[in-house]
C-alpha cells in the first residue's frame, strides 16, 4: 500500500507539471488510459508482482479519495472558464458533485460485492475482480469525455496584435522632417505642389510568429513561488491532522468506546458525509459576503473545536452530537479555498500549482494514521482527536494572520476598474 501510495505521488505530480505544456486534454487522457489499464489488470491478473506494478504505475487509490492529475487539472480548467464573481459557487458544486460520486461508488460497490458472493460458486476474490472490471469501463468512459472537451479547457494564452504598415516615400519623409519655417512657407504659397502618393508595398509582409518555444515544464514567478511555499506549510499541518483523525479512525473509535454495531455507525457516517457535502453550497453564500479567506477559516475552526471534543463525553449520544455538528462545517472551507487558490496565482500556474498542493495534502496525510495507531496503543486515544483539533485550530488562525487583508492580481485589476468606471461617472456628471 505505501508503494501504491508513492507511485500515486509521483504520477500525478509528474502529470500535473508537465499538464500545461503537453496539454490538458491529452493529459487527462493519459491519466485515463493509466486508470483504464490498472482496472484491467486488477481484473484480470493475480499475480502479485504484477499487480503491486499496477498499483504503482497506474492510477489507483488505496484509501478510496480522488487520486492521479484529474483533480488539478480540473480545478484549473474551471478556474479559467469561471469568473471570479461566480468561481465560488462553481466550485461549490464541483466538490458536492464529487463527493456523491464517491458515495454512489460505495454504496453500489459495496451492495454489489455482497450480492455476487452470495452467488453460487462466487468468491469474494472473483467478486471484487468485477469492481476492478467496472472501474475499468468507467476509465474508459473518463477517456471519452476527455477526448471530447472543448479546446476551451487549455491554457489560454494572450494573443498579440500585428498591425499593416505603409511604407513612406522619401519626399514624404523629408516633409515630416521638415522645420516649421518650411511648413509656413508652404502653407503662403497660392499654388502648392501637389505631393506624391505614397507607395505602398505590393505584398503583406509575413507576419511574426506568436509561437515561442515554450517549456513543458510550468514556469512559477518569485511572487508565486512564496505563496505556494507557505500554503503548502499551512495545507500540510490540515492534512495531518486529518489523517490522525481519518474516518477509520473515528470508526475504530466509536466501536471500542461505545461498542456500536457497524449498521449504526455506517448510519452516522452517511448522515453525516451528506451534511458535510451540502454545506459546500453554503459556504459559497457565505464567501460572497465576507470574503474567502474569512469563509475558510470561521467555518473551518469550529470543526477543530467539535473534533476535539469528541472523546471528551461518556454518552455515545453527545459524541455522535459533537462529530454531527463537526461534519456541519467541515468541508465548508473546500470550495473558498480551491477559489482563494485559483486566485492567489497566475492563471498559466494554476494547474501546476494545484497539482503541488494536492500532492502535498495527500503525502501529509498519510503519516497521521501512524501517529494515532501509537496513541491508540498506549491507550491515549483521546490524545489524538485534542491533537488533531489543536492542529487545525492553528492552521485557521495561521491562515488568518498571513493572508488576511491579500489581495490578488484579479482583486487589484477589479478595484482598479471600478474607480475607473467612478471617474468616467463624475466626467459624465
Amino acid at each position: 500500500m505505501t508503494l501504491t501510495i508513492w507511485g500515486d505521488v509521483v504520477i500525478s505530480l509528474v502529470l500535473t507539471l508537465f499538464a500545461d505544456g503537453l496539454g490538458r486534454k491529452r493529459t487527462l487522457m493519459l491519466g485515463a488510459a493509466l486508470m483504464t489499464a490498472s482496472g484491467v489488470v486488477f481484473a484480470l491478473s493475480g499475480n502479485y508482482w504484477i499487480l503491486v506494478v499496477a498499483s504503482i504505475i497506474g492510477v489507483i487509490s488505496p484509501n478510496g479519495n480522488e487520486i492521479g492529475p484529474f483533480k488539478a487539472i480540473e480545478e484549473s480548467a474551471l478556474s479559467q472558464l469561471s469568473p471570479a464573481a461566480i468561481r465560488s459557487d462553481i466550485f461549490a458544486w464541483y466538490t458536492l458533485l464529487g463527493n456523491a460520486g464517491t458515495a454512489c461508488g460505495i454504496i453500489i460497490c459495496g451492495w454489489l460485492v455482497k450480492w455476487l458472493k452470495n452467488l453460487d460458486g462466487w468468491t469474494p476474490t472473483r467478486a471484487y475482480r468485477v469492481m476492478f472490471g467496472l472501474y475499468a469501463f468507467l476509465g474508459l468512459v473518463k477517456l471519452g469525455l476527455s477526448i471530447i472537451l472543448s479546446d476551451k479547457v487549455e491554457l489560454q494564452t494572450e494573443k498579440q496584435e500585428y498591425h499593416h504598415v505603409t511604407e513612406l516615400t522619401d519626399v514624404e519623409i523629408e516633409s515630416l522632417l521638415s522645420s516649421d519655417d518650411d511648413e509656413d512657407e508652404n502653407n503662403n504659397d497660392p499654388h502648392p505642389s501637389r505631393k506624391p502618393e505614397p507607395k505602398t508595398t505590393t505584398s503583406t509582409p509575413p507576419l511574426p510568429s506568436t509561437k515561442k518555444n515554450r517549456s513543458i515544464l510550468p514556469s512559477i514567478s518569485p511572487a508565486s513561488r512564496g505563496i505556494l511555499t507557505s500554503l503548502c506549510i499551512l495545507f500540510s499541518f490540515d492534512s495531518f491532522a486529518s489523517g490522525i483523525a481519518s474516518a477509520t479512525w473515528i470508526t475504530y473509535f466509536f466501536t471500542t468506546k461505545f461498542l456500536l454495531q457497524e449498521s449504526t455507525v455506517g448510519t452516522l457516517f452517511a448522515s453525516t458525509s451528506i451534511i458535510a457535502a451540502a454545506s459546500n453550497l453554503v459556504a459559497s453564500a457565505i464567501a460572497k459576503r465576507i470574503g474567502l479567506l474569512r469563509t475558510m477559516v470561521f467555518t473551518h475552526l469550529p470543526s477543530a473545536v467539535f473534533l476535539a471534543l469528541i472523546p471528551a463525553p461518556d454518552s455515545a449520544a453527545l459524541a455522535m452530537t459533537f462529530l454531527a455538528l463537526r461534519a456541519c462545517t467541515q468541508n465548508m472551507d473546500q470550495a473558498p479555498r480551491q477559489a482563494f487558490l485559483a486566485a492567489a496565482v497566475l492563471p498559466a500556474e494554476r494547474t501546476a500549482v494545484m497539482g503541488v498542493v494536492n500532492v502535498v495534502r495527500g503525502v501529509s496525510a498519510s503519516g497521521g494514521p501512524v501517529l494515532t495507531g501509537w496513541l491508540a496503543g498506549m491507550k491515549k486515544f483521546w490524545i489524538a482527536f485534542v491533537l488533531a483539533g489543536a492542529l487545525k485550530a492553528g492552521y485557521d488562525l495561521a491562515m488568518l494572520k498571513l493572508f488576511l487583508g491579500f489581495k490578488s492580481r484579479e482583486d487589484v485589476q477589479g478595484e482598479e476598474e471600478e474607480r475607473e468606471r467612478r471617474r468616467r461617472n463624475e466626467g459624465v456628471a
